[in-house]
């Protein structure tokens, strides 16, 4: 079997940036990887992607909006990430099951336990073997997010999240530190305030672990 990472944190926590970089640096070494995404990875996970992080004139509830992540997750998990560790990748996914938790547990308030157990049968059991966390202030965050949105001219900006209110942002910051301080042997704090470089030379130190 392949090893499974996966990269987390807040809105504008550069952790989209730093997946590629990783990448670039594993193509360069010649070792066997694939890099994913959630909501996406899939055909039908680029479409329900479209739904969730875009804003639009209709509103989308907490429980559609949970299933929704569920749905993708069954199927980026069956046609993705699995046979990737079959045949022994090194998987990277940016964002993953982590991600409930931490945003429609802790930001919306859906109970936990239940997450745990939905979790788990949409992931079919497949956990990350490490998560690397890029953790920074919300405000630096979101500021970051939208620069990023501004900056977005030819089609529909993914800012349905980044227009929540700061203690939405703030709940989720919470939640992932919470997570990582319940399991500090797969979770890997990163500082994702400092610069790019910076940040991709501690990734790296961290995969070559």
């Amino acid at each position: 079997m392949g090893f499974f990472v996966t990269f987390e944190g807040i809105e504008g926590c550069g952790k989209t940036t730093q997946i590629k970089l990783a990448a670039d640096y594993l193509r360069q070494h010649q070792i066997k990887f694939v890099t994913t995404e959630e909501p996406g990875g899939t055909v039908m996970g680029r479409k329900i992607r479209e739904m969730l992080l875009n804003r639009s004139t209709f509103n989308i509830c907490r429980e559609s909006e949970l299933l929704l992540f569920l749905a993708a997750r069954a199927q980026h998990v069956k046609d993705v990430i699995l046979p990737a560790l079959k045949d022994n990748c090194l998987v990277l996914c940016d964002r993953y099951a982590d991600a409930t938790i931490a945003y429609q547990g802790f930001g919306r308030g859906i109970d936990r336990d239940f997450l745990e157990k939905v979790n788990l049968f949409a992931s079919a059991g497949c956990r990350p073997d490490m998560t690397i966390l890029f953790d920074l202030p919300v405000e630096t965050g979101l500021g970051r997010a939208m620069q990023r949105i501004s900056g977005v001219k030819d089609s529909m900006p993914e800012d349905r999240f980044e227009h929540e209110e700061q203690e939405f942002h703030r709940r989720v910051r919470e939640g992932y530190l919470q997570l990582a301080k319940e399991e500090p042997g797969r979770f890997r704090i990163i500082d994702a305030a400092r610069d790019v470089s910076h940040i991709h030379k501690q990734v790296i130190q961290v995969l070559t672990e």
